[in-house]
């Protein structure tokens, strides 16, 4: 019987990595036809799409279908990890694109937006908007691959700020591959309760559902469960009950910047799923009170905005940057937390 060594790691928890080690004594094998005998529920249609748009490599370099396997071969494979879409409404939504071109699509997500459909959620996603877009530049697109090739991370409903979606297999695959080996720039900026003590730090947990909460996901700092997460982050601006951070990203795990934060004891501002929506900091007076309040009618969500975003472009080869300022609702309480503790606005 075959030795294969077979190592599966996700990459933002939407692709997974598996690498096979061929056996000394393999006989020359069509690859596609040796990846349909070991891959549970594929079809030699779908893993020649797979090797056609660079899912497959051999040896680190990408191959054709009639490639034949030898012994000591390393095959990685990207494979597509299905979020439990459901089906995918094509609608016409507005989307706030800050680049496009014929390989990848960034948009500036507003808040109050699902990335993509699920449980409760079957209209109104950034998928949907973007999947209507992309019909409409070509009409021919296969609609059930759309949300395949698309979707390379996500961020959370309430977040606001950039992401990169695909617009080929050959983009995905790059952009996944990047994603994986943590090369993506990611920059957030969060208004979290407190005062950090320190001006910078990183931290370094596993991340994995709560167990009591199952939405909710915690921090297990001697990472006996879930998957390794790490954060670094820089003080911006400090406002005596409230902190503006930089988070950069080096993992990019569910929730991993509000589950970090809160690990630390600074949750984000008006997080209400793990309790930011509470007063944290400050003092019990009436007045403080309203105050806060008022903060959050007017950031009715949880802080925090992607900033900033970096990666390589998957034809080109340049390295593309891209900055959305922050929203309104971020700046107005802001500026109303700068106004309470006396503080001049920074440059």
């Amino acid at each position: 019987m075959q030795e294969v060594k077979d190592i599966e790691q996700p990459i933002d928890e939407l692709y997974e990595r598996r690498t096979f080690i061929i056996d000394k004594g393999q006989e020359p094998l069509r690859i596609d036809k040796w990846l349909q005998i070991r891959t549970e529920g594929s079809t030699r249609n779908k893993i020649q799409q797979a090797i056609d748009n660079g899912f497959v490599t051999v040896n680190n370099q990408k191959i054709k279908s009639n490639y034949k396997v030898k012994p000591l071969d390393e095959i990685l494979v990207l494979s597509y990890l299905n979020p439990e879409y459901s089906e995918l409404k094509i609608e016409n939504i507005p989307l706030n694109i800050v680049y496009e071109d014929e390989d990848v699509l960034v948009i500036n997500k507003p808040s109050n937006m699902v990335v993509h459909p699920g449980v409760g959620n079957h209209t109104g996603t950034l998928l949907n908007g973007v999947a209507y877009h992309l019909l409409q530049q070509n009409p021919s697109l296969n609609e059930e691959e759309l949300p395949r090739f698309g979707l390379v991370h996500r961020i959370d409903k309430n977040t606001t700020g950039l992401i990169v979606l695909a617009k080929n297999g050959m983009a995905a695959a790059h952009l996944a591959k990047q994603f994986f080996n943590h090369t993506v720039k990611r920059n957030y900026v969060a208004l979290v309760w407190g005062n950090l003590e320190a001006n910078e730090g990183t931290i370094n947990t596993h991340i994995a559902r709560h167990k009591q909460y199952r939405k909710m996901f915690d921090a297990y700092p001697d990472g006996e469960i879930g998957k390794n997460a790490i954060t670094h982050y820089k003080v911006i601006e400090r406002m005596n009950y409230v902190t503006l951070v930089s988070c950069q990203l080096e993992t990019g795990r569910t929730h991993q910047i509000r589950v970090h934060m809160k690990f630390i004891g600074h949750t984000l501002f008006n997080d209400w799923e793990y309790g930011g929506d509470k007063i944290l900091k400050g003092t019990i007076f009436t007045k403080y009170k309203q105050f806060v309040d008022n903060c959050f009618a007017i950031c009715p969500r949880c802080a925090l905005h992607a900033k900033t975003l970096g990666f390589i472009h998957p034809t080109t080869q340049k390295e593309m940057f891209f900055e959305a300022e922050l929203p309104e609702d971020m700046k107005n309480v802001i500026s109303k937390w700068r106004g309470y503790v006396g503080n001049k606005q920074l440059d």
